[in-house]
């Protein structure tokens, strides 16, 4: 029971901390009456449509592959918390994992994947390749 006490208490010193903050904020807090105060804005760059359009599907693929290589980025962060007790079969064990995920990366921008954007030009030879095939 003493523990719920320490928890109400703490929670409410952090809505009594929030309500704080926002009235001083409220009160101390300039006041723009602007046209142009109320208008989104990105980097300073006006708004040109609608902010939630659809994104394309390489922005999801890419943003899917980031968090499978940032959660394999927390296994070499253990490996490196026990390295010493792991020895030397547990770093065989971290490289070869490495040099599997390089592989994967190398697949993955072989295959076109990370290329999001408009397709290069080709280039001057292999368009003298296919004029030389027709």
């Amino acid at each position: 029971m003493n523990e719920l006490w320490s928890l109400l208490v703490y929670a409410i010193a952090v809505a009594a901390l929030v309500a704080m903050i926002v009235g001083v904020s409220h009160f101390l807090g300039e006041r723009h009456r602007d046209r142009a105060t109320g208008e989104r804005y990105e980097s300073g760059v006006a708004e040109t449509g609608e902010p939630r359009g659809p994104f394309g599907a390489p922005f999801y693929l890419v943003a899917v592959l980031f968090v499978i290589f940032d959660l394999e980025v927390i296994f070499f962060f253990a490996w490196a918390v026990a390295a010493r007790e792991l020895g030397w079969s547990g770093y065989a064990g971290i490289l070869l994992f490495g040099v599997i995920l390089v592989i994967g990366l190398l697949y993955e921008w072989r295959q076109g994947v990370l290329d999001w954007g408009p397709a290069p030009a080709p280039s001057r030879r292999r368009r003298e390749e296919r004029a030389k095939e027709i």
